[in-house]
């Protein structure tokens, strides 16, 4: 395999060990919770498998998808930035997690890992990948940003140190309400269109994002699992899981597509939270625990410098 000849089959293995590893760990974790498994086949090719876990002991819903489909035309989502691909057959592949958690204490996170290619005749094949995890805390705590981006950081310190720095921004400006005018959450990484350092070093980098999830996530359910919380923290949760679920269906590139390109609805919107809740013109009390994720939190920051 040279650097620049893709393959699609590596990174489909790759995908579905990823798959197997993160849904054995969070079922370990759950300690309750088991994942139901569907296996989805798309009309228009390919197909996939959605697992989702209800009901758990710490996770209230866990989903996490793999999916393989092709297509005969890209969708107005994959080829808004990149618009000389318009008409071309494809090829996608990743996989797709969120976790909401039953703890208020305990963040909500996403997890994607993608891979693109994409052919039209007469022109040369578009590949790429593209991926990244994100933190949404709603009682957020200090160690608990820093781990998460100390280990963000980790998993691109072996491509350059302008790699996190670059990705973190994007993650900041990707997962922004604009309409809210405040981040969905602490941020993470997000990348996307990856193919400047050839498909053997892109689809490393995209194992890197991969493998480091867990490592990122894992302990901060540990810390925070076994948190007492009561009414008011369950409320605060539902009505921040409204910020979720108005991002997925306004913004989220991955939700479009997936729509867009007759993907499967029950898999696309498994994302959703499970129980959510809005109020009108809603404000926390000015020095609450709540206020505080507003006034500390729902920004752009330099966490690595601001606390360590």
């Amino acid at each position: 395999m040279s650097a620049t000849t893709p393959s699609t089959a590596a990174v489909i293995a790759y995908l579905r060990e990823l798959h197997d590893r993160i849904t054995t760990a969070i079922e370990t974790v759950d300690g309750t919770g088991r994942f139901r498994r569907d296996r989805w086949e798309r009309a228009e090719g390919g197909g996939g498998e959605s697992r989702v876990l209800t009901g758990g002991t710490v996770f209230e819903q866990a989903g996490i998808g793999f999916s393989h489909v092709t297509g005969n035309r890209l969708p107005p989502s994959a080829t808004q930035q990149r618009p000389d691909l318009a008409g071309a057959g494809f090829v996608a592949t990743g996989i797709s997690l969120v976790f909401h958690p039953r703890n208020p204490y305990v963040p909500t996170t996403h997890a994607n890992v993608r891979f693109f290619m994409a052919e039209k005749p007469g022109v040369e094949p578009a590949w790429w990948f593209g991926g990244g995890f994100d933190l949404t805390p709603y009682y957020p705590f200090d160690e608990d940003v820093l781990h998460w981006h100390q280990t963000a950081a980790a998993a691109c310190a072996a491509f350059g140190t302008d790699v996190y720095p670059r990705y973190k921004d994007w993650c900041d400006r990707y997962f922004y309400l604009k309409h809210r005018n405040e981040t969905r959450g602490v941020g993470g990484l997000f990348f996307d269109d990856l193919n400047e350092w050839g498909f053997e070093r892109s689809f490393e980098f995209q194992r890197s994002v991969g493998d480091h999830f867990l490592e990122a996530y894992l302990p901060i359910v540990a810390r925070r699992r076994d948190t007492a919380y009561g009414d008011a923290e369950r409320d605060f949760q539902l009505y921040r899981r409204g910020r979720y679920v108005e991002f997925n269906l306004v913004y989220d590139r991955g939700t479009l597509f997936g729509l867009q390109s007759g993907g499967r609805t029950e898999s696309i919107l498994m994302s959703l939270p499970p129980l959510v809740r809005w109020r009108y013109d809603w404000h926390p009390e000015p020095g609450s625990p709540e206020a505080r994720l507003y006034e500390d939190y729902l920004r752009p920051r330099n966490w690595l410098e601001e606390l360590s």
